[in-house]
């Protein structure tokens, strides 16, 4: 019991100093991560055209990867203006064949005959670089055309690189309508859109670089002949 006149007080437990010392690090360490994946998502987010380009040379073949009708136009006129001697569109469903794809675009049904093929083993971005690789490798092309949306072209990149290490990718982005003139912050659609394929874009690359670095230290070749 406390004497008369003298007043209680209550100690409170102190943490040990080491234990603040590794709460206050794992704190920074948070925020330094935080503005590391913010300053690159800025970083990403400038690599993402807003207006489609103007093509300015030709490639052994051109390759476009489903998602959307727009990018298959878009890679079929490429071909029909001689920017490529053959196109692959990866990533066609199994059961979809060259005659539904050509009633698309009817002023150019004749190419599919001759100059168009259909990939149908590939179910994501990885399987089309794989997909893409068989391709390129059977017809010995040394140069490629990649046509996909302007939000999917860095990642598309990064994959099809680490297959094709030594074929020259020349990028051809198509800008949904949705994002021509309109800023991506503007609507929360595409700002989840953008973030999602930011972190993808960001697995992708830390996984090919460590499938890089595995290849290097057994010996082998990435996209090496299979």
């Amino acid at each position: 019991m406390p004497r008369a006149g003298e007043q209680s007080q209550t100690h409170q437990p102190r943490l040990p100093s080491a234990v603040m010392r590794h709460v206050r690090f794992v704190a920074a360490a948070t925020v330094a991560v935080a503005l590391v994946l913010a300053a690159g998502f800025f970083w990403f987010v400038g690599r993402v055209p807003e207006e489609e380009v103007v093509l300015d040379r030709n490639a052994d073949g051109i390759v476009v990867l489903t998602g959307g009708a727009a990018r298959i136009n878009d890679a079929i006129e490429l071909l029909a203006s001689g920017r490529g001697k053959r196109l692959l569109i990866s990533g066609v469903h199994p059961t979809t064949r060259s005659i539904e794809l050509a009633r698309l675009v009817p002023e150019y049904k004749r190419m599919f005959s001759c100059c168009i093929d259909l990939g149908h083993s590939a179910i994501n971005t990885i399987g089309n670089a794989v997909e893409t690789r068989h391709w390129v490798r059977d017809r010995d092309f040394h140069s490629l055309v990649v046509v996909t949306s302007s939000y999917h072209m860095p990642r598309a990149m990064a994959e099809l690189a680490h297959q094709l290490p030594d074929v020259t990718l020349i990028p051809f982005p198509v800008v949904p309508e949705k994002r021509r003139g309109e800023p991506w912050w503007s609507s929360a659609a595409t700002t989840r859109l953008m973030v999602t394929e930011y972190l993808k874009y960001l697995v992708a690359v830390v996984r090919t670089r460590l499938d890089s670095a595995a290849a290097d230290v057994a010996g082998e070749r990435p996209g090496a002949k299979s």
